[in-house]
């Protein structure tokens, strides 16, 4: 059984504990939130201890970095060099730019320890089985991608210390969007160009609406609209691919349902399938991965820090 600690009991915080508690083989042993109550209500809920500073855990198998997006570099690296955790769960992003991603590994490094970045959409069973086909060669050479995250966030949302900043936010590619800027860089491989054309249409520090454009190593072209302005509620994430032999189209809250498939030699896919959040089940994939040691289905070091290149790219 894999001792689990969490750092961080916010919004994010809940689709862990719910994906830990769905998954044989591992258990939450102790919470962690500079927030005292935050940490005390969390702990009581689980059954658990909880501490106010990470340095002060020990004996537990992983610990899993679940806060503000800017503090993930500083966090995971001193939770790397403090506790004797051997494994670091990290969310999204590890960082917000490749030069704290490098200082980031360089410590977790010389601390002896493993990082294990969070990258939960690549478990989506669609995202898996589009991976595989384009992988495979059965969609003939790739052409052009429309990738769409129309999502909201209302101003109670912004409200909320960190969202929205420069310094912990990063923006939409960043916060809301990043799994799918990964799931374009997953699919399509090294970055050769790219620019995007940010909005401050909310007033925030960082950008609430993004348009870019690609191009890829591969020869792929394609663009990207990410937004949190969309009125009342998240309306759709929608996920185009043109090639050769077909094309498709994946949709609805967390691309869970195929909208179109027209595809050479090749029948519908029956494999959409539902949510009940706006996560998706990739935590659970990933938690079931750590509880039997499936090291080797996280990305590697390069694959993320070029990812964070095209965030990084595409962001400012």
């Amino acid at each position: 059984m894999k001792k689990i600690a969490l750092v961080g009991c916010g919004r994010i915080s809940k689709r862990h504990i719910d994906a830990i508690s769905d998954t044989q083989g591992v258990e939450i042993v102790l919470v962690c939130d500079i927030i005292e109550s935050r940490a005390r209500k969390t702990a009581e809920d689980l059954g658990v201890p909880y501490v106010t500073d990470y340095r002060k855990i020990k004996n537990v198998d992983v610990i899993s970095v679940l806060t503000p997006s800017g503090n993930h570099p500083q966090h995971a690296a001193e939770i790397a060099e403090f506790t004797d955790a051997p494994y670091i769960v990290c969310e999204k992003p590890i960082s917000l730019t490749v030069r704290e991603a490098h200082e980031l590994f360089s410590r977790v490094d010389k601390a002896g320890k493993t990082l294990l970045p969070v990258y939960q959409n690549r478990y989506n069973p669609l995202i898996m089985m589009v991976k595989e086909l384009i992988d495979n060669q059965k969609f003939g050479k790739v052409y052009q991608f429309i990738c769409n995250i129309l999502w909201n966030r209302n101003d109670a949302y912004f409200d909320i210390d960190w969202h929205g900043t420069r310094s912990l936010d990063g923006g939409v590619l960043f916060t809301q969007a990043s799994h799918y800027v990964d799931m374009v860089h997953y699919f399509f491989g090294e970055l050769v160009s790219g620019k995007g054309q940010g909005g401050l249409l909310r007033g925030l520090e960082v950008y609430d609406s993004i348009s870019a454009v690609m191009r890829f190593n591969s020869g792929v072209v394609g663009s990207l609209n990410a937004t949190v302005n969309v009125y009342e509620k998240n309306y759709e994430t929608e996920f185009t691919l043109i090639a050769e032999k077909g094309i498709i189209r994946l949709a609805g809250t967390n691309l869970n349902t195929i909208r179109y498939w027209n595809v050479e030699g090749m029948e519908r896919p029956d494999i959409d399938f539902q949510l009940d959040h706006i996560y998706g089940k990739g935590h659970n994939t990933m938690y079931d991965y750590i509880a039997r040691e499936k090291w080797e289905m996280f990305p590697s070091r390069e694959d993320i820090l070029s990812g964070i290149h095209l965030m990084e790219k595409l962001s400012y």
